[in-house]
């Protein structure tokens, strides 16, 4: 029997900056995850998948992450996915050269 489909949503690496991004409603990239399209239908994110990866010039290594709603939006329910979206792992750049309380 196929597993249910949950919802997801369609993220990427922008080309040039190597950062997380995510497809919103209006066929822009974001690096919010918050503003990201939450998908619920299989056919749907299929075609949202296929149609972000011919934006070759702008997106690479496009596919589709799990999510659950959140208070906020989106949440990922992997580890992976809550991982890449707090930028680079070596500090003091990215995102989390914002970061205050590390």
């Amino acid at each position: 029997m196929p597993r249910e489909f949950t919802p997801k949503v369609v993220t990427a690496n922008a080309l040039v900056e190597g950062d997380v991004v995510y497809l919103t409603e209006n066929d822009e990239w974001t690096r919010h995850l918050s503003e990201a399209e939450v998908i619920t239908d299989e056919a749907h994110a299929q075609l949202r998948q296929l149609q972000a990866e011919t934006e070759t010039e702008t997106v690479v290594g496009v596919y589709l992450a799990d999510v659950t709603p959140g208070a906020t939006g989106p949440e990922p329910t992997h580890f992976r996915e809550d991982f890449r979206r707090t930028g680079p792992s070596n500090y003091p750049h990215g995102k989390q050269a914002e970061l205050t309380d590390v």
